[in-house]
Parts: structure tokens; sequence; C-alpha cells
């Protein structure tokens, strides 16, 4: 069984060229993608069949799903929490009063909420393909297979991984790389997650290498998000964070993600620029942090746009990382669009499934003025937003259609993640 997704505009998301068509869409994993220029004219081909799902796409354009480079599931529940007695000062009292405390009242339950509600949300944005950075101190075990399950089972195709800190003891230290072993050996895709340089020891950066080489894998780190990550690794390492990481293998794995990248001297974007790896920019995160601006003069091109847990809207990220790149780089239209799809670079180069040709989405776009190949880009950066994504295609099946979510309720998702909001709300009370 197929969609058939008549009378479409498929706008190819490498060239942005327009194919006026019938579009075949296998429901299957990996499925292919067919173009057919009159489906009815073919109804003799014994491939198609009765059963063939016809939606009508006039007037409307289709294009491949996206992706988020950099996410943090777990921050579903932190809007709205009670607010602090003191405000955090700078960046480490940021992530000590509030991201830390919140990752530590973290459970199983109040995770799959997380999950569910980042799922409904990345849906409706038109994402179906995540890859994620997940901490959760006094829930180690089974908490990446948590989030896994619960993408499993909506249709969120997923690379997941657990964050690796010193942070937090020994004790939680070897439980991540625990559960991190037990989830890459089982087969899941997946990557090693270390928290950043200064929060890690060298015995715990050298055993999260040796585990991305163990299972062909990668690690996904935060780097030198803050100055205090350049200062911490300068005073205990005698090196920068990027000399450190180089130093220790981290940087020869092309499935290697550096989150940020904001506090870098000449010589480590030299060092970024001949390796392998792949970087994630999260501008949004950066200006509510107020840790500084991505500037990507002197760095490689391999540069991802992610969101950091402030939300799953990767439009409004990719805007919000063209505006600010227009002041430190000058970016132009066709580079911040490269960067928003990189992450199908990354995906394809390292082999890993489910961003696939048969993901995709339609738009309801009704623009002010005309739309062709020439112009299509100042209307998807400047005139497309979320609204417009009518429905959402994973694997050839729908995620969204007109609008209404087909895998889950999203009544139900919110009625539950409200009462694990409360008894998150108690646990963190608990911590203060």
């Amino acid at each position: 069984m197929s969609l058939i997704l008549k009378n479409a505009t498929f706008v190819d998301w490498q060239t942005l060229k327009f194919k006026k068509c019938d579009i075949r869409v296998q429901q299957q994993k990996a499925g292919p993608i067919e173009f057919i220029d009159n489906i009815r004219l073919r109804r003799s081909d014994q491939s198609f069949n009765n059963s063939d799902i016809e939606v009508d796409c006039t007037g409307k354009f289709v294009t491949k799903s996206f992706g988020c480079a950099h996410h943090h599931i777990y921050s579903a529940l932190a809007i709205g929490l009670k607010a602090l007695q003191k405000k955090p000062a700078n960046f480490l009292e940021n992530l000590k009063y509030i991201w830390w405390r919140l990752d530590r009242s973290l459970d199983l339950e109040i995770i799959r909420a997380c999950a569910l509600v980042t799922a409904v949300n990345l849906i409706k944005n038109g994402v179906t393909f995540v890859i994620d950075h997940h901490s959760s101190p006094n829930a180690v075990k089974a908490s990446i297979s948590t989030i896994a399950e619960t993408f499993d089972n909506i249709g969120i195709s997923h690379l997941l991984c657990y964050e690796l800190s010193d942070r937090n003891g020994k004790r939680a230290a070897d439980e991540g790389l625990e559960e991190t072993e037990d989830y890459l050996s089982s087969g899941r895709q997946g990557l090693v997650g270390l928290h950043a340089s200064f929060t890690v020891g060298d015995l715990l950066l050298k055993e999260a290498v040796l585990l991305a080489e163990k299972y062909s894998s990668g690690i996904h780190i935060h780097t030198a998000e803050d100055i205090i990550d350049q200062e911490h690794c300068i005073k205990e390492h005698k090196k920068r964070v990027v000399e450190r990481l180089s130093n220790a293998g981290v940087l020869k794995f092309p499935k290697t993600i550096l989150a940020h990248c904001l506090h870098l001297n000449k010589l480590e974007k030299e060092i970024l620029k001949e390796s392998k790896v792949y970087i994630a920019e999260n501008v949004e995160s950066n200006l509510k942090n107020r840790v500084g601006y991505f500037n990507s003069i002197g760095l490689t091109d391999k540069i991802m746009l992610g969101t950091d847990g402030i939300h799953s809207d990767m439009l409004k990220s990719m805007r919000a990382a063209f505006y600010t790149g227009k002041i430190q780089e000058n970016i132009t239209l066709e580079q911040i669009y490269k960067r928003f799809r990189m992450i199908h670079n990354y995906t394809n180069e390292n082999n890993f499934y489910g961003d696939e040709p048969n993901n995709l989405i339609i738009l309801d776009y009704d623009p002010p003025s005309e739309v062709d190949e020439n112009n299509f880009l100042s209307h998807f950066i400047f005139g497309i937003d979320s609204r417009n994504i009518e429905s959402v295609i994973s694997n050839g099946k729908f995620l969204m259609r007109n609008r209404k979510l087909v895998t889950i309720d999203e009544n139900e998702v919110f009625a539950f993640s409200r009462e694990m909001w409360k008894k998150l709300n108690k646990k963190i009370d608990k911590l203060q």
C-alpha cells in the first residue's frame, strides 16, 4: 500500500527545483518515493492497487521533512516551573540552580511525559528526526530506552545518547556508562554523550572514547558554550577545550557532534576544520543564556542547527540563526538553508536510519507573491512557518494529516504531562 500525493508541487530539498507531478510514497521503513506525471494514466500498472491512499495536494508544496541536530527532550516540562528565590548570576549558576536540579528530579514516568510532549511538538513543526542529549542522574537505567520506545511507538526517528558527567559523583558516571553500553549493545543506533569538558575528568573522557570506538559510534558533547569551559580547561589541563578533545580522540569519529562552539580561538577552529566532526549551532539558547554568539568564520562548513531544548521548531531556529548570523558572519540565505539541511548530510554520511526519502511534509502555503524556483528560498525563510505545515509523513505514513495528529492523542498527552509537571515541581522543591 502507498500514499499517492496527487497534483503536488515537489520541492527538491537539495536543489530547490520544482516538479509538478503525482508522488507515490511507499509506506515502509526507508521506502522510496516515485514521481509520476499522471497517476491515472498508470492505473494499468499492477504495482498500483485499490488500497492506495490518495491525497489531493493541488496548490500545495511537498518537500523533505526536517531534523533537529541537538535537543534536550528532558526539558519539555520546564515551562512554568516555580521561580527561584535567587536569580542565577551567570551560566554556571543557571546550570546549578535550574537545569541540574531539574535533571536530578526526573524519573522514568516524567521522562516518558517529556518524550510524549516533545513528540507532539516535533510533529507539529515538521520534524521527523531528532538528535537528543539526555540527562537524569537519579534515573539513569532505561532512561534513553524509555525515550526511544516512546518515539518508536509514535513514529519519530531518533539518535539518542546519555549525558556522562563527573558532576554527580562516580556512581552516576558509572551508571551512565552502563546505560550507554546497554543501549548501544542492543543494536540501536546512538552516540556516547558527554556533558562538557569542565564536568568530565580524564578517566571518564577516556572511557567514553573507548565506548565510542567499541560500538563504531561518536561523541556528542557541549563544547565551549560558555567561557567557563575554556577557563576550566586551561587551568586544569593546560590546554584549550578543542585541543583536549582532539588529544583524547573525540574528533576522530565522523559521527561526533560538538554543540555550541562559541568560545574558540583560531587554532581550535583550524583543528575542527581539519577534522570530520559536525557542529550543532543553538542560537536561541545562547541568547537566552547570554553566553555569546556563534561565528563560523574559520570553521568547517559541517554545521547543523539544533534547539538545545528551547523548543522543537526548526524553522524558528533557522530564522534566529540567520538574523544573528547576518551580524556575526554576514550569512546568506543559501548558507543558512545549508545549515538547516546539513543534518541530512550527517545522517547519510554515517549511515543512520530514520531520515529517509519518504519522510515528507505537505505545506499549505498561500503566498502574498508568486513562488518559483528562483525565489523559493526567500519564501522558505521569510514566509513559511509551522502554521503552514498541513501534514507530516514519516517512513511513508502520516504522523499528522490535515493538522490532526494521527499516531498520538494530543489531549491525553497534555493531561498526563500536567500531572507529571506537578510531580516534577514537588520533587524539585525537595532539592532546595
